[in-house]
């Protein structure tokens, strides 16, 4: 049966969000290194109020926030991340993992911590709770070194129902979250997972997003499924068919015990062909550019460093 997804995402903050007087904490699992961007250090938080059958994240129980990671303050977290900066030289940072918009109180005070820091900030977000709350996007629009990166699941209604299981409905909340962050002034852009949509699908989108806003239009992200063992076996459990996506590809990594292990690092699968899960026959439709993206933001472009594409994640 289809769930609210708002209401959802609530039941979640109960568990990954302990309310403190100076400072809520929230659940985090993970800081890393990563690629994407041109190189970013990651905060990855615990609960997502989404249950994407795509989702790359292994455990469920890290989502719903059962298990997994500890209790930070919003202090906390901001100088986990802004040590990586400094360790790895790196000036952009990210929340990603769960849902980082769970928690409202948590997330305006960490990025109050980044404020004057000269750093770059790239919020990734389903967009539920700004596109059931208006005043959200006003609350992020006070810090101009914010960009907001808005995951859409699917094409349309029924594509966000198929592939999470909520309510269609939730789908034009992620729209809504598009219109308030325009509306407000935050920097953002669009990001869509098109591995199961269709060719009237996608053009029915990118009509609906060219109506919200011609710039939006232009730089919406291409996204594609990743191809991970688990994943393959979560796509295969939920009957889903897929028309491409990324199969990972092993590269050397950190030395261990005096050998080298392997780090998966995503390809483009053919259109049409299968990788253990379940491909659609031949899809004839062009490819869509898509963005490891080059983000503008209020202070200048998030753009890969001479040497940033050289910056592995610790582990993907």
């Amino acid at each position: 049966m289809a769930y609210d997804p708002v209401e959802r995402h609530r039941k979640i903050e109960k568990v990954v969000i302990q309310e403190r007087v100076g400072g809520d904490l929230k659940k985090y699992y993970r800081f890393r290194r990563d690629h994407w961007y041109g190189g970013v250090i990651t905060a990855d938080c615990a609960g997502c109020g989404l249950t994407c059958k795509y989702c790359w994240v292994r455990k469920e129980s890290i989502l719903e926030g059962r298990e997994g990671g500890e209790f930070l303050k919003p202090e906390e977290v901001a100088h986990r991340v802004l040590e990586l900066m400094r360790e790895k030289k790196i000036n952009q940072g990210r929340i990603s993992g769960g849902e980082p918009t769970i928690g409202r109180r948590h997330l305006i005070q960490f990025l109050n911590v980044l404020q004057r820091r000269r750093v770059r900030f790239i919020l990734e977000t389903n967009g539920i709770l700004i596109g059931e709350d208006e005043s959200y996007a006003q609350d992020l629009a006070l810090y101009p070194f914010l960009h907001v990166r808005v995951s859409l699941k699917g094409c349309s209604e029924n594509e966000f129902a198929r592939l999470t299981g909520a309510d269609p409905k939730g789908f034009h909340l992620q729209l809504n979250a598009l219109r308030n962050l325009k509306k407000a002034g935050v920097s953002a852009h669009p990001s869509v997972m098109l591995s199961f949509s269709g060719r009237e699908e996608i053009d029915r989108l990118y009509s609906t997003i060219w109506k919200i806003d011609p710039i939006l239009h232009s730089e919406i992200e291409k996204e594609e499924v990743i191809l991970y063992p688990y994943v393959v076996e979560k796509l295969k459990r939920a009957g889903l068919e897929y028309y491409s996506g990324h199969i990972p590809e092993k590269k050397e990594g950190k030395r261990q015990n005096g050998k080298k292990t392997e780090l998966e690092r995503p390809r483009i699968e053919e259109r049409g062909s299968s990788h253990g899960g379940k491909a659609k026959e031949k899809d004839e439709r062009t490819s869509i550019q898509g963005k490891d993206p080059k983000i503008r933001i209020k202070r200048g472009t998030i753009s890969p460093k001479p040497d940033a594409q050289k910056v592995l994640s610790d582990e993907d």
